[in-house]
């Protein structure tokens, strides 16, 4: 699933987006479009608008020349040129615009906006990009038929095949109940009954406990035998999530004890707990991480925000993705800070006299690319 693309030039090196998901296919109402640009599910306060944050900033920084527009175009003139475009031709500037050369697409989302997605060969096509899939675990387990005593094989198998294909497994745990994993497995019998409660209760969201930590060890066999790495949402998120609980601290026991597995733990977005992903990539060796939207959200902010990621974490563990769900403006908005925030950033410390040329071109081209094709065998 790939088109030729020009190779990148030295100053603008390859981006390989190690995690996003796939944009709607159709036209967009203002008001659907603008929800697309927070991470909340509930309407604006009378007033406001999504456009008016540092992402609504950023949106009409970087999206507006790919549609024909100058730079910072009032909101209602852009969404009037987009609408003028319509939903294919917008799609396709935007994307062809972000200049990705691989997108790691989690195929767990498969509508925004109750629109349906593009599946990934399409989303191919549109971005010009080669498409590989990441495996979301908990839609895997959800979609499980089986009795309580065979659930756990049956789980392990399912993810197993649904991996086969993949690039990595994905967990959303924190979403689902926090990021506290004790370092214990749960014993079979505490899985054993924890199924049969559920099949009681009926399916739906995979939300408790036992389950869940069962199905992120399963996880670890399952990628330790494939050689698949293992990416977890830590950090912010819409309104279903609890902040706290999803500190990637949290994972520190967790980690300790899946270490042995050699399975890479990805830490996604982060904010605002970077400081203790960038800890956590520093002292174990099979953690790594990224910002992700965080990038595309802080703004102005992006390079205060990358220093603070590399302050500790260590320039071979951090990882580019714009986390774009939904919109194709997030596929370029996400690139444009992530290149943008950086060069800041490095022409800072060639300033001051941290690093050199060729150390900043090196870091660069590691963060953009080469971190993530070593990281998932691409």
């Amino acid at each position: 699933m790939a088109r030729p693309r020009p190779a990148p030039s030295a100053a603008a090196p390859a981006l390989v987006d190690h995690h996003c998901h796939s944009v709607v296919a159709a036209d967009l109402s203002d008001d659907a479009l603008a929800g697309l640009l927070t991470e909340s599910d509930r309407p604006p306060a009378p007033g406001c608008s999504p456009f008016d944050s540092a992402l609504g900033l950023a949106v009409r920084r970087w999206c507006p020349p790919a549609l024909g527009l100058p730079a910072h175009a009032p909101a209602a003139e852009y969404l009037a040129r987009r609408r003028e475009l319509g939903a294919a031709g917008a799609t396709g500037r935007l994307l062809a615009a972000a200049g990705l050369d691989t997108c790691l697409v989690d195929t767990g989302l498969t509508e925004a906006a109750g629109l349906p997605l593009l599946p990934p060969a399409e989303l191919a096509a549109a971005a010009g990009a080669s498409v590989r899939e990441v495996v979301r675990l908990e839609s895997v387990a959800e979609a499980v038929a089986a009795g309580a005593e065979d659930w756990p094989s049956a789980v392990a198998e399912a993810l197993a095949a649904a991996a086969g294909g993949a690039v990595a497994v994905k967990s959303v745990l924190a979403y689902r109940h926090g990021l506290a994993a004790p370092a214990e497995r749960p014993a079979r019998r505490a899985v054993v009954a924890a199924a049969g409660a559920r099949l009681r209760g009926g399916s739906g969201r995979l939300t408790d406990p036992v389950l869940l930590h069962h199905l992120l060890w399963t996880a670890v066999d399952v990628c330790a035998e494939l050689g698949l790495p293992i990416q977890l949402h830590t950090g912010f998120g819409d309104p279903d999530l609890t902040l706290h609980r999803a500190d990637p601290s949290l994972l520190t026991d967790f980690v300790r004890a899946a270490e042995p597995s050699g399975v890479p733990l990805v830490l996604l977005h982060c904010y605002p707990y970077h400081r203790q992903a960038a800890w956590l990539a520093q002292a174990f060796p099979t953690v790594f991480t990224d910002l992700g939207l965080t990038a595309s959200y802080t703004g102005p902010q992006v390079a205060s925000v990358l220093g603070e990621m590399l302050e500790l974490a260590p320039f071979g563990k951090l990882l580019f993705s714009t986390d774009a769900y939904g919109l194709p403006e997030l596929f370029l908005v996400g690139t444009c800070q992530f290149r943008h925030g950086l060069a800041v950033l490095l022409d800072r410390w060639r300033a001051d006299g941290a690093c050199s040329a060729a150390d900043a071109q090196r870091l660069t081209c590691s963060v953009a690319a080469d971190n993530a094709r070593r990281l998932y065998a691409l």
